[in-house]
């Protein structure tokens, strides 16, 4: 069922799905993808599962859209596309709908109880929330703010190697907001933690949900203000400093680390001085 997914926009509905209705299939930690396209007919489902088990996720030109969990024993390895996979090397993917849907789906399988009484929850009638009646409380999707930024020092700028993440890409610098830090805070703290340098003049670009499993991105620009490279090493295998067009391999520009080194790229071989 090819279905194009460009007009796609996000919603909240309690209502069960109905047959004709689309629905985001995800299988473990990827996407259970028809060979046309990204959504299934509700019918098409494997197993027949309870319709108790969707979450509404929007509408795609006007149909109803889901998502589900679909038993891995039920399909094909080669019908799953992991989700990094899909949002990392496939250029025309839904990002922004795959996202919402891994987070929403992520969300109602760890909110069916309630965190403070232990009680069941069901959905809130007018928010996406799920609602325990018992403490008259709201349990909404959870959000884990993160920083990353583009350090530039003079006509290069910094790029990383993750000693944990097994990809061959050279980054940024990354990490959460701690509770009563500002997002300026967060990116100036992060990168004295991993690199030992100091920074100045931080702006902020861009922001970007990030569903490994629930974060929102924010991105910056900064400049170098001091200090020699010192590699917290639990964190970087490996981090210098590089000119554009002579770098090791970066994340693609469907991510906002790879649209924030493009940026940088474009401003230094423009010559503009400073962010």
């Amino acid at each position: 069922m090819a279905t194009s997914t460009n007009q796609w926009s996000p919603g909240w509905t309690t209502k069960a799905p109905e047959q004709g209705d689309l629905v985001l299939a995800l299988s473990g930690s990827g996407v259970f993808k028809p060979e046309d396209g990204w959504l299934h007919a509700l019918e098409a489902i494997p197993g027949n599962p309870d319709t108790a088990g969707f979450v509404s996720l929007g509408s795609v030109n006007g149909r109803p859209v889901f998502v589900t969990q679909v038993p891995e024993s039920l399909v094909a390895d080669r019908d799953v596309v992991p989700l990094r996979d899909a949002l990392m090397v496939i250029s025309d993917v839904p990002a922004a709908m795959l996202s919402t849907g891994f987070q929403v789906w992520q969300w109602f399988q760890d909110h069916q109880y309630c965190g403070r009484c232990g009680g069941g929850t069901g959905f809130h009638p007018r928010e996406r929330a799920r609602w325990c009646s018992n403490c008259s409380i709201p349990w909404y999707p959870r959000l884990a703010p993160c920083v990353i930024v583009v350090i530039r020092k003079q006509n290069r700028y910094l790029l990383a190697k993750s000693s944990r993440v097994k990809r061959h890409f050279y980054s940024l610098i990354a990490g959460f907001v701690e509770p009563g830090e500002s997002l300026e805070a967060a990116v100036a703290r992060e990168v004295k933690e991993e690199t030992g340098l100091d920074i100045t003049n931080i702006q902020y670009q861009a922001s970007e949900p990030w569903p490994f499993p629930h974060q929102l991105m924010a991105g910056f620009f900064a400049d170098y203000a001091g200090g020699e490279l010192v590699l917290q090493e639990d964190e970087l295998a490996d981090a210098g400093w590089f000119l554009p067009g002579s770098r090791p391999p970066v994340p693609p520009d469907t991510t906002i680390s790879g649209r924030l080194i493009r940026d940088m790229e474009i401003r230094i071989a423009s010559g503009g001085r400073g962010l």
